[in-house]
């Protein structure tokens, strides 16, 4: 039988000190791992979009599945957990009944996990032996680069996929986190968005580059702001309209974003024959 590897990370899913642990038990022989990544909260924005929140964390999931399986680590499965991470936790033991569970985390000082005594409650309430691991991608750097990839109506122009396309030559582990907020509220808007997403995961697929991709809020800042909030990365590209055809940049948009991250900033300029605020 293979031992069954409980995995329950947020933020930290692309740490090195996770993936080297996940790494050693899987060289231990046979196991099998389930990711447990438990919904966050956006902080960005007026308006909660429920889908945005789940999408956020199953996109977590797939892209840290994938990744591991291009390491040669099969049978990982994930799930997309309670807001509460404790809740989430015991839900996933119940249904995955671990032999052990690993519990990733941020330095105490910007773990809010950690104020809540989450490692202690699991390892009084799970039954398994639980490993605690502290990591933190921005000070460590990432275990693999993940690069937040912002877009609309230029979503398919061929000046974005070359940039893409370039990114993942240079670095063939590179992943891609793809958001396109959507203009307005639910509905016709929100499909409008899944298309033009569908299309551009659809291209890097084809080029053999390892995305996924979710909707985002309407503003751009409060998508990216979001997007940046749940994923941990190193590059951001933003694709815009040119000059004032852009709504993007008559709000100030890359400043703003360059203004709020420590990552690389770098803003693409694709004309597309549709007018579009993006």
């Amino acid at each position: 039988m293979a031992k069954r590897v409980l995995v329950v990370a947020n933020r930290t899913v692309g740490g090195r000190k996770l993936l080297e642990a996940v790494r050693s038990r899987a060289s231990e022989g046979d196991a099998a791992f389930h990711l447990c990544v438990p919904l966050t909260r956006p902080k960005h924005g007026d308006v909660i979009y429920d889908h945005a929140q789940r999408d956020a964390a199953q996109l977590r999931i797939d892209l840290s599945s994938a990744f591991l399986r291009r390491q040669g680590i099969e049978g990982v499965t994930g799930e997309v957990g309670d807001e509460d991470p404790f809740v989430a936790t015991l839900d996933a033991v119940a249904a995955f009944r671990p032999d052990e569970i690993i519990v990733s985390t941020l330095p105490e000082t910007r773990s809010g996990w950690l104020r809540r005594d989450l490692v202690e409650r699991i390892e009084e309430e799970a039954g398994v032996p639980v490993e605690h691991i502290v990591t933190d991608p921005e000070s460590e750097g990432l275990a693999v680069g993940v690069t937040l990839v912002v877009a609309n109506r230029t979503s398919s122009g061929e000046e974005l996929i070359d940039v893409l396309k370039g990114q993942a030559s240079d670095d063939a582990d590179r992943v891609f986190v793809c958001v396109i907020p959507q203009e307005g509220g639910e509905g016709h808007a929100a499909h409008v968005a899944r298309e033009r997403l569908g299309r551009l995961l659809r291209t890097l697929r084809e080029n053999g580059i390892l995305a996924s991709g979710m909707i985002g809020e309407p503003d751009p800042y409060d998508a990216t702001m979001n997007a940046l909030n749940a994923f941990t990365v190193d590059k951001v590209v933003i694709s815009t309209l040119p000059g004032e055809k852009s709504g993007w940049l008559r709000n100030d948009l890359i400043s703003r974003v360059r203004g709020a991250t420590r990552a690389e900033v770098e803003h693409i300029e694709v004309e597309v024959e549709e007018t579009a605020n993006a």
